[in-house]
């Protein structure tokens, strides 16, 4: 006989609490399994690809681990030592940015920068607070990223833990398939293959779809002779999960920077400002489309306040976490509404045909 309803979610409330509860007292123990999971969570369906093409399941990691780690050594001997540069070198031109600003605003419109306007004073505080916190900020962040990843350790246990889970991935499903509760099987089995639904459609189309625009970006500025190129294409790609916002934030800070190099040369301002409207246009009509495709029912609110409540709840291992819980819990919210709409709580105790066959 099963459990009363009451108990058993008694059981699950006990259970999520003790879930989240690990999140936040393990912290950095877990970050490079949780990172290593999202890897192979990701590169599955890659996997069971080359499987399908007669490759054994082991070959088919060893081949992905091979290539993800001569990615990985790529992005660290090449792009990121210069990505920090680039960081480094922005922070330390903003206050002449500024300048020229000021100088630019004063001569076109002398009324708003007298001494003591607002947009005058404005421009001081953030010029001096970037000049005096800039540097501070970028170390301190490197430094706390740093602290926090525990780099070694990191660098070593996640292709490891990736590899092994990648490597046992359709083994694990099957096995927590078993210790599904059997009356609720099959309800678990929908909501789980509802959840891996909108979770690939936005984590692994939605990731591609900014890594490829983020490349997108950062090469084609550079070689339009943008100073910081990489940084900018870098940045646009990131925030691209975000409809509009990465490539409207992307354009106008690389709007601003090319004005400020290429002031006059009209030509290179227009190509700078023709890379993000062709990269918007791939996005929209080519990039996306294919990658994702339709709706996979998470919104960028709910997805920006899921970042925001669980990045502030648990660090730096909530925001790791906060796709994967924000689609469990739209999903879960979907399923619940499909129940009210279902119950006698929504449609009443009788239908409104038998309610008119009474009142006549």
């Amino acid at each position: 006989m099963a459990l009363p309803v009451r108990h058993q979610m008694t059981y699950w409330s006990l259970a999520l609490v003790a879930l989240l509860a690990a999140l936040w007292g393990l912290g950095s123990v877990i970050l490079p399994f949780l990172t290593g999971g999202a890897l192979a969570y990701f590169m599955d369906p890659v996997a069971d690809r080359l499987q399908r093409a007669g490759m054994s399941r082991v070959a088919a990691t060893s081949v992905i681990a091979l290539l993800l780690s001569t990615g990985f050594v790529v992005i660290g001997l090449l792009v990121l030592p210069t990505l920090i540069r680039q960081s480094v070198q922005l922070i330390e031109t903003a206050p002449d940015i500024f300048n020229r600003l000021q100088a630019f605003l004063t001569a076109r419109f002398p009324g708003i920068m007298d001494e003591g306007s607002v947009v005058r004073d404005t421009l001081i505080a953030i010029g001096e607070a970037i000049k005096a916190r800039g540097g501070e900020l970028v170390k301190g962040v490197l430094s706390s990223a740093i602290s926090v990843l525990n780099a070694v350790v990191f660098v070593v246990v996640v292709p490891v833990v990736a590899f092994y889970m990648l490597l046992d991935w359709d083994r694990m499903v099957a096995r927590i398939d078993n210790l599904l509760p059997r009356e609720h099987a099959p309800v678990i089995r929908r909501l789980a293959s509802e959840i891996d639904r909108v979770m690939a459609g936005f984590l692994r189309g939605q990731v591609s779809v900014c890594l490829i625009l983020g490349t997108f970006y950062a090469i084609t500025l550079m070689l339009a002779g943008l100073q910081f190129g990489l940084l900018v294409g870098a940045a646009a790609g990131a925030i691209t999960f975000i409809p509009y916002v990465g490539a409207l934030i992307g354009g106008v800070l690389a709007l601003g920077l090319a004005l400020f190099q290429f002031w006059g040369d009209w030509v290179s301002i227009g190509i700078v400002a023709g890379i993000f409207v062709l990269g918007q246009f791939l996005e929209g009509n080519v990039v996306t489309p294919k990658l994702v495709g339709s709706s996979v029912g998470l919104h960028p609110l709910w997805l920006i306040f899921a970042l925001s409540a669980f990045g502030s709840a648990f660090g730096f291992v909530g925001m790791l976490v906060a796709v994967p819980f924000a689609a469990m819990i739209g999903v879960l919210v979907r399923f619940a509404i499909e129940r009210y709409q279902a119950s006698r709580l929504f449609q009443g105790l009788g239908h409104p045909d038998e309610a008119t066959d009474e009142d006549a």
